[in-house]
């Protein structure tokens, strides 16, 4: 009998690749018959089948309709140790996040740092799509944010090449996250002054040939290009030169730029050309769900409905994956619904509420999940054998 522990691969997982695997077993049949003519001709086929496989990553269509996203946390900021280090916290993610991916109509797991890259092989199989949250972190800290990410990255980008949807946004250090990332790990940032900046975007003539912006509603660009509605705070930019000088621009898409309080010149939204992978420079979410007195936010119809589109859009992304959890409790146990959000207003953070975990109660709660897990499956013989006397009683 299979046991099914916390984060394993569920079987709607494995079966993505039987397509794949059946292509290759058909090609074998088809050679081992062949005469060396057609043997050529098979195996130009087979190559012809794959490379559409292939090209056709970006033509998936929805076929999930209850989608699980995984959100990253990260290391405490500075001022959060100094209210919530004593308490025994050592990381967070910030409660508009969970917000922005709910308020599209998906569900919300935290994904811990500090993990062996096994644990994010493992959460991923059973998730639709990560969210890297903006923060204040530094990518050169061990076992961090930045290390986590480069798992969750590369599970991605192999997901992909397998012709397996799974889509990754970035928000603020999220997409900066994200093009560290591509550059190798290398520092290709800018220092720039944006913060508390309310934007419109500057779209790039051929915007719309891009992925993000392509359906977009004529009147979400209107808003976006002539209204300030876009929430700015960061210390660091990307530029187009930056992208250039490590050769991100071969992979890269840039749709917007902006400018910062001095005139720098930043990108404002980006997209792989090869990956359903999506960064922002700015803050949808804070539109929505934040609401810090005098961080110049725009909070009008205008921006919620701007702001709104690009959390449609990412959880749409999210449906085109058939990841699961193996069962519904096993999902019970990850989902963000255990953990109760704390109003970090109230210290003068710029998040209203945050959720704070501490590495031990993340520890024990995977511990519980297994537990329970195993208790189910060890108990499953004996209701059977209990059922089937009670049906030959009956």
């Amino acid at each position: 009998m299979q046991i099914w522990l916390a984060g394993d691969k569920s079987s709607s997982s494995r079966a993505s690749m039987t397509p794949l695997v059946l292509v290759l077993f058909l090609g074998l049949v088809q050679l081992f018959l062949a005469s060396p003519g057609q043997a050529k001709h098979v195996i130009e086929s087979q190559e012809s089948l794959l490379a559409a496989r292939k090209r056709s990553l970006f033509d998936a269509g929805v076929v999930n309709d209850e989608p699980v996203v995984g959100i990253l946390s990260q290391e405490l900021s500075y001022m959060m140790t100094q209210n919530y280090g004593d308490e025994g916290y050592d990381s967070y993610i910030a409660a508009s996040y969970v917000k922005f991916v709910e308020g599209a109509g998906a569900r919300v797991v935290p994904i811990w740092i500090n993990q062996p890259v096994e644990y994010y092989e493992q959460i991923m199989t059973n998730l639709n799509g990560v969210l890297f949250p903006g923060g204040a972190t530094y990518f050169n800290q061990s076992n961090g944010y930045a290390e986590a990410g480069r798992h969750i990255y590369d599970i991605a980008m192999r997901y992909n090449e397998n012709g397996d949807y799974f889509p990754l946004w970035g928000t603020c250090l999220g997409f900066e996250l994200l093009t560290y990332l591509a550059a190798n790990g290398t520092e290709h940032r800018a220092h720039c002054k944006s913060n508390s900046q309310a934007l419109p975007l500057n779209f790039k003539d051929d915007f719309r040939k891009s992925r993000l912006f392509a359906d977009a509603p004529n009147d979400v660009v209107d808003i976006l290009s002539s209204e300030p509605v876009t929430a700015n705070f960061h210390q660091f930019c990307v530029t187009e030169a930056n992208m250039t000088a490590y050769g991100l621009d071969e992979d890269w898409r840039v749709m917007s730029v902006d400018r910062d309080w001095n005139g720098m010149e930043f990108i404002s939204t980006i997209e792989h050309k090869k990956y359903p992978f999506y960064g922002i420079q700015f803050h949808p979410e804070k539109n929505i769900y934040e609401w810090v007195s005098n961080k110049n936010i725009s909070h009008t119809a205008n921006a919620i409905q701007a702001a709104q589109f690009f959390a449609d859009f990412f959880i749409h992304e999210t449906r085109k994956n058939d990841h699961r959890f193996p069962t519904e409790m096993t999902l019970d146990q990850h989902v963000i619904y255990n953990y109760q959000p704390t109003f970090t207003g109230l210290k003068r953070s710029s998040f209203e509420q945050c959720y704070m975990f501490s590495g031990i109660d993340n520890d024990d709660r995977e511990s519980s999940a297994i537990a329970v897990s195993l208790t189910l499956t060890c108990m499953f013989p004996v209701l059977t054998y209990l059922v089937h006397r009670l049906h030959v009683s009956g």
